[in-house]
């Protein structure tokens, strides 16, 4: 079953189950945003909301009946959740996560789940140890095309694949001012949006290992060159695969795109290329397509309301059941071509994994 199918059963699921109590911790855009969809969805009972701007949290929380506004995620904790969603600062996740999980909570977390590869391993070995259930937001994983285009790898329809092409370019950056500051945020725009890039590019092959990592950073136009007191604005990276393909990837913010956004993912194959890309710039809208020589054909697009539904998927998981699942340690592999892209060796442009 995709991903976008499981997501769907499980809204279709969930009416029949007991909806888990959850606690929202950071209810900023993102953090309002799952709120919204899992209530919607009937995925969960709003037990708590908080956040360090108090009318935030009161914000979230009105019309929800039965939700209360408490001061930290010691209250939180309390309150003796089902569940916790997390969505904080970067810097914060790791930390946040562990403590929810070590008081037996399960944890939707806002990526990365660490700021590092040690920071992911210890969240996950802590979630294994407890058996609580554990995941990442990694919601591009979700969109209705990128369901389809994997299922098409998989089924062989474009042969080997060899090359891929994927993007994120921002025109605007976060508006958030923690993400410019590096303690905070862990890093730039490779942290932030090639995340996705990253975790898509695995995901579409199962995870299979990665031989090499090469990358260029840029901030404001100059090399970073392993200059950690740099935030990079401008990264282009590649990744040489197990399987032999090779995948370039690029993010960027406020990089003048001709539009809001530009985010693709393309693969190209023995015999034709996938992609999903954006429409119009949209954050939201995405169209897929399959490629013939110089023809195409559209295999899907808009609407489609995916924002949500990893995190309905979650949900529906923990209505069934709060153990540990596995899914989470690919996070890890993620985690560990971030620490490549990022590491000292960024000065001669190459890293091995």
């Amino acid at each position: 079953m995709s991903s976008f199918e499981y997501a769907e059963t499980a809204m279709n699921d969930l009416a029949k189950r007991i909806r888990p109590r959850v606690g929202f911790l950071g209810v900023g855009w993102i953090g309002r945003h799952r709120l919204r969809s899992m209530v919607d969805a009937g995925a969960v009972e709003v037990a708590a909301v908080s956040d360090f701007d108090r009318s935030a949290a009161m914000a979230a929380a009105s019309n929800i009946p039965g939700a209360e506004v408490v001061p930290s995620l010691q209250a939180l904790l309390q309150l003796e959740l089902d569940g916790l969603v997390i969505a904080t600062p970067t810097a914060l996740h790791a930390e946040q996560a562990i403590a929810a999980l070590e008081a037996g909570t399960a944890v939707f977390c806002q990526k990365p789940l660490g700021q590092s590869a040690a920071e992911t391993a210890r969240g996950i070995q802590v979630a294994r140890s407890v058996d609580r259930l554990l995941a990442v937001d990694m919601s591009y994983r979700f969109v209705r095309g990128m369901t389809k285009i994997k299922e098409l790898i998989k089924a062989g329809e474009i042969g080997e694949v060899y090359a891929g092409d994927l993007v994120f370019h921002n025109a605007y950056g976060p508006d958030k001012a923690w993400y410019y500051d590096l303690e905070l945020a862990g890093g730039g725009c490779v942290i932030d949006l090639g995340i996705h890039l990253i975790d898509l590019a695995l995901w579409m092959f199962e995870f299979p290992g990665v031989r090499n990592v090469s990358s260029r950073l840029f901030s404001q136009g100059r090399p970073v060159a392993g200059n950690k007191k740099s935030l990079e604005d401008y990264a282009v990276t590649r990744l040489d695969l197990a399987t032999g393909a090779t995948l370039n990837i690029a993010c960027s913010w406020r990089l003048a795109a001709g539009r809001d956004a530009v985010i693709r993912a393309s693969f190209f194959g023995t015999q034709g290329g996938l992609s999903v890309q954006n429409v119009a710039g949209s954050f939201y809208d995405f169209c897929a397509e399959r490629f013939q020589g110089t023809s195409r054909q559209v295999l899907d697009q808009p609407p489609d309301s995916w924002g949500g539904r990893a995190a309905i998927a979650w949900a529906e998981r923990l209505s069934r059941s709060r153990k540990y699942d596995s899914d989470i340690e690919r996070a890890l592999a993620v985690a560990e071509v971030i620490d490549a892209i990022y590491g000292d060796n960024i000065a001669s442009g190459k890293g091995n994994l």
